[in-house]
């Protein structure tokens, strides 16, 4: 028996980490090298475009904003809720600055594209 709960402790001390943390979550991202810059993909399904803002500060991209929850019908109560509809907000460093740069914001199906040209390549 004590083999069974030593099993599940790592799952309830998790559980129990994940409600004491904050309420901001941070979105998965993939980023690339480009020819003229890079290019950031967040992981954003569920969120509006106005909900989300962006910023360059030298070679750090942050971006912030909010997923919103839309229950589909009036009354309905939840049975297992697994996605994070709250705050959230990530910083991906970049290997260098990128100052002028010209940032290009997309969503595209359930993911933002955020297309960063240095200004000379444009």
């Amino acid at each position: 028996m004590a083999h069974d709960s030593t099993r599940w402790m790592p799952f309830f001390h998790a559980s129990a980490v994940s409600l004491t943390q904050s309420s901001v979550w941070q979105p998965l991202a993939d980023v690339y090298r480009t020819r003229t810059g890079w290019l950031v993909k967040f992981d954003l399904a569920g969120v509006l475009s106005e909900d989300v803002k962006l910023t360059l500060d030298g070679s750090h991209l942050t971006i912030r904003g909010i997923r919103r929850d839309c229950s589909t019908t009036e009354g309905c109560r939840h049975y297992c809720m697994e996605i994070s509809y709250s705050r959230f907000e990530r910083t991906i460093e970049l290997p260098e600055p990128i100052a002028p740069a010209h940032v290009t914001p997309e969503f595209w199906r359930g993911m933002l594209l955020v297309r960063i040209e240095r200004e000379e390549q444009r």
